[in-house]
């Protein structure tokens, strides 16, 4: 009997615990404190209106146990936004704004115990949002294959340019390849259209979801196509560098081979020639659009390293229609220069896996539309990723058009 009741007692307490734990989950994180007493609000409260937001100076209370001060506003969207500054701080920066309009804000000063202070409010007039001077400099022109899109964004803003084509229903949707980027200078060309009109609509959008005016365009995409490979000829000039025991040759760089050590194209890296050049013919005057390569993959330890030895990190691309002794600044037009960054910024001999999507397909290397049309090319390795001259490339495309 008595080891009944010591059992019922035991699970009666447990029955407790287990009511009082599930009243506490229910009730969430609970103040450390409980001073219902409100403290003191801000002063001296100044206000910098600046593009897209607005910068609020104060005066702290005094009170001993301020935690934060927060400031509550609304979008002209809608959009309820909250902004916490700890009590270090004497400033909150609002942003969200699509700008020149009058907004209202919520100052409050919390305690330890979360507790708010009455509010002090505050009226802000954030100048216009970046994204619209952005818009105004934007242009969209023929590009290969495609549009092309420049833009200005100086102060470096997360926008998205949402390029639209029409749907079945003729509604516009924003295409998938539409850019997301944040930096100053923006040109990104969208391809994989068809040669003939093609009706757009381009807006631009920030991170708080205002949106611009939308312009709409009609572009005719420029023929490109990719250059025959069997026309493709290896030139050898005097400045070219020699490859490793002459065993891998020019042809290797269109052989079709992406991964094979003995397909790829590789310089001899104990000479020293100053930068490493190949020369090649694509078969005919072409106006070029853009290279497509494809780096050699190092394979270490089980994986394959595309930012790594060889591997070009900063190259020149040159073109011309006479070949000469390979001086480079008598008769050949610098098409493009060029640096390879690698997406996770991690060391050298480090990568993951937004490195390797990044890699395994390849990258364009575009030539500007204003670059003459050319039928030898050289690529000049300036740098590769282990600091040297030499390179180590698997595969090269060219696209362009040859009746341009």
């Amino acid at each position: 009997m008595k080891r009944i009741i010591i059992t019922s007692i035991r699970i009666f307490m447990l029955s407790l615990l287990a009511i009082f734990v599930a009243c506490s989950e229910d009730q969430g994180p609970q103040p450390l404190e409980h001073n219902s007493t409100p403290p003191a609000e801000v002063t001296n409260v100044t206000v910098q209106n600046l593009p897209g937001k607005a910068k609020i100076t104060y005066t702290l209370p005094s009170d001993k146990d301020l935690l934060y001060v927060v400031a509550r506003y609304k979008l002209e969207n809608g959009t309820a936004m909250e902004v916490k500054a700890s009590y270090y701080s004497n400033s909150l920066l609002l942003e969200g704004f699509a700008g020149q309009s009058n907004n209202e804000v919520k100052i409050y000063a919390v305690n330890r115990s979360e507790t708010e202070s009455k509010p002090v409010t505050v009226t802000v007039a954030p100048l216009k949002a970046p994204i619209y001077d952005i818009y105004k400099s934007l242009v969209a022109q023929p590009d290969f294959g495609g549009i092309r899109i420049t833009a200005d964004n100086p102060t470096k803003e997360e926008i998205g340019i949402l390029v639209m084509q029409k749907n079945i229903q003729g509604d516009w949707v924003p295409l998938r390849t539409s850019i997301y980027t944040s930096v100053d200078q923006i040109k990104q060309s969208l391809r994989g259209f068809a040669p003939v009109d093609q009706e757009f609509a381009i807006v631009v959008r920030d991170h708080w979801l205002n949106y611009t005016d939308t312009l709409e365009i009609t572009i005719k995409p420029i023929f490109e196509q990719l250059m025959p490979k069997s026309a493709f000829v290896g030139v050898h000039l005097a400045n070219d560098a020699k490859t490793i025991n002459n065993a891998y040759p020019v042809s290797n760089l269109w052989d079709g081979q992406f991964l094979e050590y003995w397909g790829s194209y590789f310089t001899d890296r104990t000479i020293d020639v100053g930068n490493h050049l190949v020369t090649f013919d694509v078969g005919k005057i072409t106006k070029l659009s853009r290279l497509r390569l494809w780096q050699f993959s190092e394979p270490i330890g089980g994986q394959r390293m595309y930012y790594y030895l060889g591997a070009m990190k900063k190259f020149r691309i040159w073109g011309s229609n006479t070949l000469n002794d390979g001086t480079l600044n008598s008769n050949w037009t610098l098409l493009g220069e060029y640096e390879i960054k690698k997406p996770s910024g991690l060391p050298y001999g480090q990568e993951n896996n937004d490195d390797l999507i990044a890699a395994r397909d390849g990258a364009d290397y575009e030539i500007a539309l204003d670059k003459p049309a050319v039928r030898y090319l050289r690529i000049e390795c300036l740098e590769n990723w282990i600091g040297g001259k030499f390179m180590a490339v698997s595969e090269v495309h060219v696209y362009g058009n040859p009746n341009f």
